[in-house]
């Protein structure tokens, strides 16, 4: 039987996220530098990564922490939902599954943190009567600096690499393609096709790349490694 926890853990995070967006929403500056610190993150992401994201091997999977854990995109409508059917998620989806949505969420709401530090460091650097278009190098590491969340910013990055093998563990479990398509039709029903839709990506992605001997180890240790490096230089 799943515990309470894990849909409380999720509610929790979820409405940290949202907290963060009202605030950011309150101020034009600090949501316009938001926007430019997600943007920023993204294509420091893209150019890091080129070499994956042309593999056909790991390709998929970095394109799916690309736009699941990286992306600018808008995620307050998802996670409205999210919030709501908290519940449902673990009375649905077995244990293993309900620990990756509770990780995926902890991770979202840390990420969310960081941003909006960023965000109103930036913002008091910007112009307002200026229409900036993207940070440069060294006002982001100006920012990443007066920020200074060094111990955040290593745990969010083992968050990163603890969801990677979370689904990876996942895709090795008896049975575990035909139970999440089972869910389909119940998860529709109660609202949960945003989560669906993630954890049935996910899986194919990184079921595939289980295939290939150690490759889901070697993904994840050139993420580690990478982003690991990209801290030390920016701190």
């Amino acid at each position: 039987m799943n515990s309470p926890r894990g849909k409380q853990q999720i509610r929790d995070a979820l409405t940290q996220v949202e907290v963060l967006r009202l605030q950011s929403r309150s101020s034009p500056a600090v949501l316009r530098a938001l926007s430019l610190v997600k943007a920023y993150q993204c294509r420091r992401f893209e150019a890091t990564y080129q070499d994956l994201l042309a593999s056909d091997t790991y390709g998929p999977a970095c394109r799916f922490f690309l736009n699941e854990l990286y992306s600018p995109k808008d995620f307050s409508q998802r996670d409205a939902e999210f919030s709501k059917i908290a519940g449902a998620v673990e009375r649905l989806f077995p244990r293993s599954i309900v620990d990756i949505a509770v990780a995926l969420a902890d991770l979202h709401a840390l990420t969310e943190e960081l941003d909006a530090a960023m965000a109103a460091s930036v913002s008091n650097k910007l112009d307002c009567e200026l229409v900036e278009s993207r940070l440069d190098d060294c006002l982001y590491q100006q920012a990443w600096r007066n920020v200074e969340r060094s111990k955040d910013r290593k745990s969010q990055l083992e968050r990163v690499i603890q969801l990677g093998s979370k689904l990876g563990k996942v895709t090795r479990l008896p049975g575990i393609k035909l139970t999440l398509r089972a869910m389909r039709r119940p998860a529709a029903a109660a609202n949960l096709s945003t989560l669906q839709q993630f954890l049935e990506e996910g899986f194919e992605i990184f079921a595939n790349m289980a295939r290939e001997q150690c490759a889901l180890e070697n993904f994840l240790a050139i993420i580690n490694e990478r982003e690991s490096e990209w801290m030390n230089q920016l701190n």
